[in-house]
This record gives C-alpha cells, structure tokens and sequence, in this order.
C-alpha cells in the first residue's frame, strides 16, 4: 500500500493509514495538481504532462515497476473521481513497463 499523494490526505490520520510507504516524488506537481483541480476536461493534457514529470523521477518509478514485479501493489490516493486522477495514470505506466 503505496500512497502516490503530495499531499496527506485530509482527515486521515497516520497511524490509521496502514501504509507501507508514500512516494510523493511520483505524485503531480503542485502546478500540475492545482492546474488539473480534477477536471475530467483536461484529463488528457493532465495525463501527457504527468507522464513527462514521472520521466523525471525515474528512479523511483523503476523502485516502484520492481515492487510490481515481486508482487501485488496497491497505489493509495484521495482523490474521488478514480478514473480521472493520477494514481490511474501512474498504474498504466507502470503496466507498460511490465510488458
């Protein structure tokens, strides 16, 4: 149970969180976040221009495809809308990464 946030999510407390740990590094950018604000509209542009920022966190997108590869992970995030949020697009591009 990875949460994939910038930020901690409202109104959960860490100790109940049972996480195994929170990569913010492969969250959105607070520019890109705040651009996005969940409109499924820009979901498109969102997704092209998250994809480029995860380019630059490499490493720790190859830490994560490792993890996949060893077992089962669950990507942890906030948002309501779960088709239209970046957990979807990190899931997809850690999927293609496993092909």
């Amino acid at each position: 149970r990875i949460l994939v946030d910038r930020l901690w999510p409202r109104g959960l407390r860490k100790e109940m969180a049972r996480l195994d740990d929170w990569r913010r590094e492969l969250a959105p950018s607070d520019e890109l976040r705040q651009w996005f604000d969940h409109d499924p509209a820009r979901f498109g542009r969102f997704r092209a221009r998250y994809r480029m920022e995860l380019l630059r966190h490499r490493e720790a997108l190859a830490d994560l495809v490792i993890s996949a590869e060893r077992g089962p992970v669950t990507l942890m995030f906030a948002a309501k809308d779960r088709e239209h949020c970046n957990a979807t697009v990190l899931k997809e591009l850690v999927e293609e990464c496993l092909r």
